[in-house]
C-alpha cells in the first residue's frame, strides 16, 4: 500500500495496478447488492441480448477505483469525495487481466484536494471506463 502525503502529490502522478475478474467476484456482487439482473446472472439470457457472454456489472469493474484511490494513489491517507465515470464498453471475464491507472491532473490545495483522470482498460488495450476521481487525502 503506498502511502502518498499530501506534499508528495504532483501533477502528473501516475500509479496503475491490473486485476483478474472472477464469476466468484460477480456472484459475490450480486450477493451484496442484490442485482439479480440476468444479463449479469443468465448466460443464454445475454447471449439473446447479442452477447457471447455474462455482462460483468459495471459497477464492479469501477469499484476498482475504490482501490485505485486506497491502495495505490494516494493509497493509506485517502478519502474519495467524488467520482464521475463513464463507460466505454461492456466487460466480460475473458477480458481480464484489466489495467486501472491514474494520473493526477489537478490540485487544490485549500481542501488537500486532488483529481484523478483514470481509465480501465480491457486485456485488449480498449478502454472500458474512464472519467474523473476527486481524493481527498487525510493528514497523518
Amino acid at each position: 500500500m503506498n502511502e502518498y502525503k499530501f506534499k508528495d502529490i504532483k501533477i502528473g502522478l501516475e500509479e496503475k495496478f491490473e486485476v483478474n475478474l472472477t464469476e466468484e467476484m460477480v456472484k459475490s456482487f450480486c450477493n451484496i447488492t442484490g442485482d439479480i439482473n440476468p444479463l449479469h446472472n443468465d448466460l443464454d439470457f445475454a447471449k439473446s441480448k447479442g452477447y457471447d457472454e455474462k455482462v460483468v456489472y459495471g459497477m464492479l469493474t469501477a469499484s476498482f477505483l475504490s482501490t485505485l484511490a486506497g491502495v495505490y494513489l494516494p493509497g493509506k491517507y485517502s478519502l474519495i469525495h467524488g467520482v464521475e465515470i463513464l463507460f466505454k464498453k461492456p466487460v466480460f471475464i475473458s477480458d481480464s487481466p484489466l489495467t486501472v491507472k491514474g494520473k493526477v491532473i489537478e490540485i487544490n490545495e485549500i481542501f488537500n484536494q486532488f483529481t484523478i483522470r483514470f481509465e480501465i482498460l480491457n486485456n485488449k488495450s480498449q478502454k472500458v471506463v474512464r472519467g474523473t476521481m476527486k481524493v481527498g487525502v487525510f493528514d497523518e
